[in-house]
């Protein structure tokens, strides 16, 4: 009983922290060939940005810009990736 608790403890700060560190954006241009999109965003905590702006973001995998265009809403996590700010998820809303 006691592993089953402390599992589930794990799992729900995970949640917590994969839910803090995940922002809100507008798609504004994306860059298949270049893996690069930009967006319109709100805070994003894990980095420090408390000021919403309009950024370029290198996407870690490139073939995660694939489903998304211009205008889109999306939920998107970033982090640094070799000091670089780097896309690491995006979704759609």
């Amino acid at each position: 009983m006691k592993k089953t608790a402390t599992l589930l403890g794990a799992l729900a700060v995970a949640i917590i922290s994969t839910a803090a560190s995940a922002a809100d954006g507008t798609v504004k241009k994306v860059d298949e060939s270049a893996g690069k999109i930009t967006l319109d965003h709100g805070p994003i905590k894990n980095l420090g940005m408390d000021e919403p702006m309009s950024m370029v973001f290198k996407a870690a995998d490139p073939a995660m810009l694939k489903g998304v265009k211009p205008g889109d809403k999306v939920l998107f996590e970033a982090d640094r990736v070799n000091g670089q700010i780097t896309l690491t998820k995006i979704q759609k809303k």
